[in-house]
C-alpha cells in the first residue's frame, strides 16, 4: 500500500478493520482486513503512515490496544474518539455516554451529515437500531443478537442445528432454510417495527440506512433502505472535522 501524509481513518470493529484517507470532505479508497491478519507481523506494513490517525474501536482491547501500539509509530498523533453528549448538533439519548457504543455515537454524526431524520439499522456481531431526529436529537435505539448472532447461539445448544447455509423462505420446507428464515425474519421484524414506530413518533418516515457485515443479506427484503457501508468512517471524517 502507498504511504500517504494527512489524516487517516480506521474503524476496528469486533471482526476486522477497514481504514482510509481522509481528504479535504471526502474519504479515499477503503480498505480492510481481518482481525487474524492485523494481529499478523506482515500486516504490519500494509498500515499507512501520516500526520493523524484518528481511530474508532469496539474490538476487545487487546486487539484495539495492538493496533493503536502500531499506529503510533507509525503517526505523528493518534486520536481515539469517544462517545460524547453532544457533537455538533447531534445530542445522544443516553444520560451515561460511554454506554453508547462509539461506533453507534459515530453513525449518529454520519447520518445527521446526510440530512434528514434516519433510522440506522447496524448488522454485525449485534443488531443495533437507532433513530435520530432531523434536528439532530438522538431519540433512543435497540440492540439485539443479529441473524449470524442467532444461529451461533442455537448451534452451541443444539449442536445438530447447522450454523451456515440455507435461504429465506416466508414458510420454509427444510431445517437450514427455517433457520435462515427464522433468524433474518428476527431481523426484518425488529427493524420494520422500529421504521413504523419512528414514524409515528416523528410524524414523518426516516430514511432507512442500513450498514454492517450482514446487511446485504436483509436488504433484498427491505426495499426502502439505502446501503451505507461505510458509515462509521463517514461518522468519524465528520467528528474529525467536528472536532478540528
Amino acid at each position: 500500500m502507498s504511504v500517504a501524509a494527512g489524516i487517516w481513518l480506521f474503524d476496528l470493529g469486533n471482526t476486522r478493520l477497514k481504514f482510509a484517507p481522509l481528504q479535504g470532505d471526502a474519504m479515499g479508497v477503503v480498505a480492510a482486513m481481518p482481525h487474524a491478519q492485523l494481529m499478523a507481523e506482515e500486516a504490519y506494513e500494509r498500515l499507512p503512515r501520516g500526520a493523524v490517525a484518528r481511530v474508532a474501536s469496539v474490538a476487545a482491547p487487546a486487539i484495539g490496544d495492538a493496533l493503536l501500539r502500531r499506529l503510533s509509530s507509525r503517526f505523528d498523533r493518534v486520536e481515539v474518539a469517544r462517545t460524547l453528549p453532544r457533537c455538533g448538533k447531534v445530542r445522544i439519548a443516553y444520560p451515561v455516554p460511554a454506554h453508547l457504543g462509539v461506533d453507534r455515537f459515530l453513525t449518529l454524526l454520519a447520518a445527521h451529515a446526510r440530512g434528514g431524520a434516519s433510522l440506522i439499522a447496524g448488522v454485525g456481531t449485534a443488531l443495533t437500531v437507532d433513530l435520530i431526529d432531523a434536528d439532530g436529537l438522538h431519540r433512543g435505539g435497540r440492540i439485539a443478537p443479529s441473524p449470524a448472532l442467532m444461529r451461533e447461539a442455537l448451534q452451541a445448544r443444539v449442536r445438530q442445528l447447522p450454523v451456515e447455509g440455507g435461504g429465506y423462505a416466508e414458510f420454509a420446507d427444510d431445517t437450514p432454510d427455517a433457520l435462515a428464515s427464522g433468524c433474518e425474519g428476527a431481523a426484518l421484524g425488529l427493524i420494520e417495527r422500529s421504521l413504523a414506530q419512528a414514524r409515528l413518533l416523528l410524524g414523518t418516515t426516516p430514511r432507512l440506512l442500513l450498514h454492517g457485515g450482514g446487511a446485504d443479506a436483509l436488504r433484498a427484503r427491505l426495499p426502502a433502505a439505502e446501503a451505507a457501508p461505510m458509515l462509521v468512517l463517514e461518522g468519524l471524517a465528520a467528528w474529525a472535522h467536528l472536532d478540528a
